[in-house]
């Protein structure tokens, strides 16, 4: 049994190891493995984008005769469909898009509507103070969007160009051969609550591939296990967010972007609200929390619930219809947490799964993209010379540092790491600061703790009763997201030894989809209501790939 000390529980104390033997496997690929010679793990923006750019690079190639002949591309996507398992605010910046389809313009795009007028408070419990939009924070030129419609978009621009798209298959492992990957392993179908072959059995299938690109989004398990195995570092840990997402359909439109600081929050946790008009009747609404809190009874989830009853939010959305959910992790560490190196033989790093996120303007989409486009141009490049080795494909890491990708994380790149030390309100004093120097100040790197070993307060929890119309309890969201996990399936979810009532109940708070129970002292797992969010990978049990199709089903997050 895990006993706290002095009322404190260390989440990383009963966290168990990756399970390395399973995500990096030396056996050789089986004797009837798909031959393709670029495999994009992950059909998110950073996958397709770089999909679509090499298939550009090789028709361009080919009409020209430059003799490189044909190159096999593959997508894969863990998801039954393209943009199901895809969840963001989204303020999208378009330049990955214009960087893609230069022939394109922006009225072509995915996107939903321009940013007008945006503003920004400061909440209390009962109110709400108006704030000066922070530069890092202005999203004039920028669009409102829907991810999920992002990526289906992109898609069809990647199958009209004649990539290959497997939806239904997560990757469960990398094949791997001395220093190099030779492509990866799919994870199996059908299997029953005991892990044995059911009716509907489909083993796993064999890819081969001459380049692999990860791009399987925030806390991807291949994208660990590499950086593990061939030991690459960085300055800090990544450390991450959890962000719950609602989409209402709702009678009052709302006239601005909007972002929130301050309450329900904790002052000595990060994070923030948005709010955002998609149509005249559908706002998207979210909450997202760093992890680095300090609370055991912490619980987004329940955080968004109650802020929704703020008189900020409350005149919109009542009357109206929570017609979606989901949530997710995002990557917050930042310039220093960035692997030394995204790249080796056989393989690339692209998007979320390489930390490419900006916290102080809440960007990443186009990061994503302009990475997919990095990666695709140095495969290419890599293919037409024959050398597809760590040698071979360190131009990535050229291209990507010598971008907006890493220019931008290097200006605010303590910006959010000030707030674990510090706390809100005097880390919202250098933060400023760090904005007026342009990262300047205060000189050097601010040393970042991994979530899991930041120290939790073991504290009683709120009571808290949804009413059902405005807020509800976590099954009824998980309903919401369309989760389409079989109830037999084998638990995914890897959960260390003598785990106790407190840090059950930590686990409890932590998942907004109510996977984890405490009973008394013991911990219960619901693996089926899992919607894929990596907050347990963060803090808990760790999360493997599981069945096709399995998670929840989005349509307009």
């Amino acid at each position: 049994m895990s006993t706290p000390r002095d009322g404190v529980v260390v989440p990383a104390r009963l966290q168990p190891d990756l399970p390395m033997d399973r995500l990096i496997r030396t056996d050789p690929p089986d004797a009837e493995a798909v031959e393709m010679d670029v495999v994009f793990v992950g059909g998110g923006p950073a996958g397709l984008a770089g999909a679509i750019e090499l298939a550009r690079l090789v028709k361009k190639d080919q009409e020209s005769g430059g003799g490189l002949g044909p190159v096999e591309i593959a997508v894969l996507e863990k998801a039954e469909s393209l943009g199901a398992h895809t969840l963001s605010g989204a303020v999208v910046n378009p330049i990955g898009f214009r960087e893609l389809f230069p022939e394109m313009k922006d009225s072509d795009f995915p996107l939903r509507a321009p940013v007008g007028a945006e503003r920004v408070y400061l909440l209390t419990e009962g109110g709400a103070l108006r704030l000066p939009t922070p530069p890092t924070m202005r999203n004039h030129g920028h669009y409102v969007a829907s991810i999920c419609e992002i990526v289906r978009w992109l898609g069809e621009k990647a199958e009209g160009l004649g990539v290959n798209m497997f939806t239904g298959f997560p990757a469960d492992s990398l094949l791997v051969e001395e220093s190099r990957v030779r492509g990866l392993r799919t994870t199996p179908g059908g299997l029953k609550r005991d892990g044995q072959p059911g009716p509907a059995f489909t083993p796993p299938t064999d890819i081969k591939a001459r380049v692999t690109v990860l791009a399987e989004g925030t806390r991807g398990a291949l994208t660990q296990a590499w950086l593990r195995w061939q030991q690459v570092g960085s300055a800090n840990p990544m450390i991450y967010a959890l962000g719950v997402k609602e989409l209402w359909e709702t009678k009052k439109p709302l006239d601005a972007v909007v972002h929130t600081l301050g309450w329900p929050l904790p002052h000595d946790a990060f994070g923030g609200s948005f709010f955002y008009p998609l149509e005249p009747n559908l706002v998207a609404l979210g909450l997202v929390v760093g992890l680095d809190y300090r609370q055991t009874t912490l619980d987004v989830h329940v955080l968004l619930q109650r802020m929704k009853a703020h008189p900020l939010f409350r005149p919109y959305l009542e009357g109206g219809e929570m017609v979606e959910w989901g949530a997710k992790t995002i990557p917050e560490g930042g310039f220093y947490a960035l692997p030394e190196r995204r790249h080796g033989d056989g393989l690339l790093v692209v998007g979320d799964a390489a930390g490419f996120v900006e916290v102080a303007s809440l960007k990443g989409i186009h990061y994503a993209m302009l990475s997919g486009i990095y990666a695709a141009r140095t495969a290419f490049a890599a293919l037409k010379k024959g050398d597809t080795s760590a040698a071979g494909l360190s131009g990535y890491d050229r291209l990507v540092d010598g971008s907006p990708i890493t220019s931008d994380l290097r200006a605010r790149r303590n910006m959010r790491l000030v707030f674990q030390k510090a706390g809100f309100y005097l880390g919202g004093a250098q933060a400023a600061l760090m904005t007026l120097t342009g990262g300047r100040f205060p000189g050097g790197k601010i040393a970042a703790e991994r979530d899991a070993e930041v120290a939790k307060r073991v504290t009683p929890p709120e009571p808290f009763t949804p009413d059902g119309k405005l807020t509800f309890q976590k099954l009824d969201a998980v309903f919401k997201a369309g989760n389409a996990t079989r109830d037999d399936i084998p638990s995914h979810l890897v959960v260390g030894e003598g785990v106790g009532g407190d840090m059950a109940e930590l686990y409890q708070h932590m998942c907004p989809a109510g996977v984890y129970e405490r009973r008394d002292d013991n911990l219960v797992v619901n693996a089926p209501n899992c919607v894929d969010c990596k907050a347990t990978d963060v803090l808990g049990p760790r999360w493997t790939p599981r069945e096709g199709g399995s998670g929840p089903r989005y349509r307009r997050m």
